[in-house]
């Protein structure tokens, strides 16, 4: 806590305080801020400086005798920029008494004593063995393993990939008198397995002589079927096919 002021020196303070609010008042008379008709830094330098004055001694009465000041200051409480750095700033109703000093003011009852603060109990320091500062490393490493092995069940097991191949193949046709769309059609018709799929589509590719290939595909699971064997059983078409070549074989 600050020194007490002794009260001659705060009478003193005061009254050179009005003094200067008196010539301010009289420099504002006209005006709305210090410095003319907008709000400047003059204004907030000087509003700083009576802010606490109009808090404590600059009382009503005595701001009714300064009418311009009390209103400069009212538009200084008021202005935005002041309300969000200072908040709301209230008046006071009457002006702040200086403190007596060497105790307290005559018929002033004694302040009572504040009751003595109940001792703390003392707490009794935990054992050892219920301390745990880190957590049980066992235990941490049982829980990881059980949620590892947890999420491991859970997991479904990936599909297996299946290895599938792209065949392109040339037939040749026994001679020029075989229709080749009869015999893709005898090929697509016939020649079905599990694992193996025809390309629906099909083209003719001319050879020589007006003799024309047919070019047929497929695609075929490796674990399934044999290349070899479709060639084969193609060329078990003896009546309508000479020979077949794989004329393209690529890995899906």
């Amino acid at each position: 806590m600050g020194k007490p002021v002794a009260p001659a020196d705060f009478s003193a303070l005061v009254k050179e305080l009005k003094a200067v609010a008196k010539t301010l008042d009289t420099h504002l008379q006209g005006k709305q801020w210090i410095a003319g008709d907008s709000f400047s830094l003059a204004d907030l330098y000087t509003g700083a400086f009576f802010v606490a004055s109009f808090q404590t001694v600059l009382d009503g009465g005595f701001r009714k005798a300064v009418p311009n000041l009390a209103a400069w200051f009212a538009n200084f409480i008021a202005h935005q920029p002041v309300i969000r750095r200072m908040g709301r700033i209230q008046l006071c109703a009457k002006a702040l008494k200086p403190a007596t000093t060497g105790g307290p003011p005559p018929g002033a009852a004694a302040a009572p004593k504040a009751p003595a603060a109940a001792p703390k109990k003392e707490e009794k320091p935990a054992a050892d063995d219920d301390l745990d500062l880190f957590g049980d490393d066992d235990d941490d490493g049982a829980a990881a393993k059980a949620a590892a092995e947890a999420a491991k069940k859970s997991k479904k097991p990936k599909k297996k990939a299946v290895a599938m191949s792209l065949v392109m193949l040339e037939v040749k046709p026994l001679d020029d008198t075989i229709n080749l769309d009869d015999v893709a059609k005898k090929i697509l018709s016939t020649l079905t397995q599990d694992g193996l799929f025809w390309k629906q589509e099909y083209r003719k590719e001319p050879v020589a002589f007006g003799i024309f290939k047919l070019i047929v595909g497929f695609s075929l699971e490796d674990e399934k079927v044999s290349v070899d064997d479709v060639v084969e059983r193609i060329e078990a078409l003896a009546d309508m096919v000479q020979s077949v070549e794989i004329q393209a074989f690529n890995k899906i």
